[in-house]
């Protein structure tokens, strides 16, 4: 992996990433059950909220939250580590689950299943890059070591397969194995390395090389995607450092970096429809939306936009376009105030044409924000993550190897 990585960060940057960063955790500090260690999938920006609905993907962000702010000293000494081991604790031993995977949506006190969800296979890949990530960063701690070890290995990612060459997206004790698998160019790309990479139930490596991968051309950006949203080329690189390297298909890294560029180009051609996009006012990925919960973007073109801005989609992006980012996130704070920031940092969704705010913050967008402002920082997320030696395996299988040196299909 490359040691350095060129930023484009002035002292004043530095500055307002600094308190996005530190006010986003607030989210993480707030709304993490004490005695589980597990973390609400969303809550109100204003207020007390009595939901209790707990997010596995969301608690893998969060786990990665409480490394960064040990490594900052956001907390007092040892109450990061302290934490963890509760969160640990908990999913290892009292987290309901069936072969080593976990319900999508569970009660925040007593992790119990919420709404007879699916067991999810992204899910669990979310909140095992969190795991992890806690292995590395806290490797003097024996118990967190054992029991990081002991999640991760329990994970029966054949069973997954279901007989087949790509992974389903879940399993239902009701009704089986999902039928919709994981095929296409997403944000899968950590839930195969870690199977791939797995000690004891690992597959094949060649199951990399099963999923489809198809493109995208927009304005002369040419990109892989299924014209999902923009959130599918940021999940996996805020753990997985695919800086410099790339398989027989592509450059990830680089791949994300033209979505992204696209991205900024689709919302600035939307300015005709909506006056409120422009060059430093942009982003739409999957978020909450006056209608409810929406997964909407381009390009190309999907769901019923409405000039709604979602500022996770530029935060989530800062380490691919990092001045044009930046500027979009700071211009979005000094334009918009209160309407777009609040105690928990930004808003998951705000519509400055009718004035429409997001009443609460999503975990997993909160989470994203904060572990890809670090990534442009520091690179800490990047850099413990992959000291797992299951992750630098699993990309060795499938084939990765510096970019100038592999030869394109």
């Amino acid at each position: 992996m490359l040691s350095s990585y060129p930023r484009e960060v002035s002292s004043t940057d530095e500055q307002f990433l600094e308190e996005l960063e530190r006010t986003t955790f607030e989210f993480f500090l707030a709304c993490t059950e004490p005695s589980t260690g597990l973390l609400k999938d969303r809550n109100h920006v204003k207020g007390d909220d009595p939901r209790g609905i707990c997010s596995i993907s969301a608690t893998g962000f969060g786990l990665t939250a409480l490394c960064i702010a040990d490594s900052r000293r956001w907390l007092n000494r040892g109450e990061a580590r302290e934490r963890a081991r509760t969160a640990l604790r908990f999913i290892a031993t009292r987290l309901p689950q069936e072969h080593g995977f976990f319900y999508h949506f569970v009660d925040w006190r007593s992790g119990e299943r919420l709404w007879k969800c699916e067991l999810s296979s992204i899910d669990t890949a979310l909140l095992l890059a969190g795991v992890l990530t806690c292995r590395s960063w806290f490797s003097g701690d024996r118990e967190i070591r054992r029991l990081t070890s002991q999640i991760y290995d329990r994970v029966e990612w054949d069973w997954m397969l279901n007989g087949e060459r790509t992974l389903s997206m879940g399993w239902k004790p009701e009704s089986g194995f999902l039928t919709s698998r994981w095929n296409k160019y997403c944000e899968l790309m950590i839930l195969y390395l870690l199977a791939i990479g797995s000690n004891r139930h690992p597959i094949a490596a060649d199951s990399w090389h099963a999923w489809q991968r198809p493109t995208v051309e927009y304005k002369g950006y040419k990109f892989l995607s299924d014209g999902a949203p923009l959130f599918v080329h940021q999940f996996s690189h805020a753990w997985i450092d695919f800086r410099g390297q790339r398989d027989a298909y592509a450059d990830y890294f680089e791949n994300s970096v033209i979505a992204t560029k696209a991205h900024r180009q689709f919302c600035i051609d939307l300015k005709s429809e909506f006056p409120s996009y422009g060059d430093d006012v942009w982003g739409i990925t999957a978020s909450d939306s006056v209608r409810g919960y929406v997964g909407w973007g381009g390009p190309p073109r999907s769901g019923h936009l409405d000039g709604t801005i979602v500022p996770c989609a530029a935060a989530g992006s800062l380490v691919f376009l990092p001045r044009e980012t930046l500027d979009c996130l700071r211009t979005l704070r000094s334009r918009f105030g209160n309407r777009c920031w609040n105690r928990f940092g930004f808003v998951d969704a705000f519509n400055p044409l009718t004035g429409w705010t997001g009443p609460d913050i999503v975990g997993i967008d909160a989470g994203i924000t904060l572990l890809m402002a670090e990534n442009l920082r520091t690179g800490f997320v990047w850099r413990y993550f992959m000291k797992n030696p299951e992750v630098k395996r699993a990309m060795r299988l499938a084939g990765f190897q510096p970019s100038h040196s592999v030869k394109r299909p």
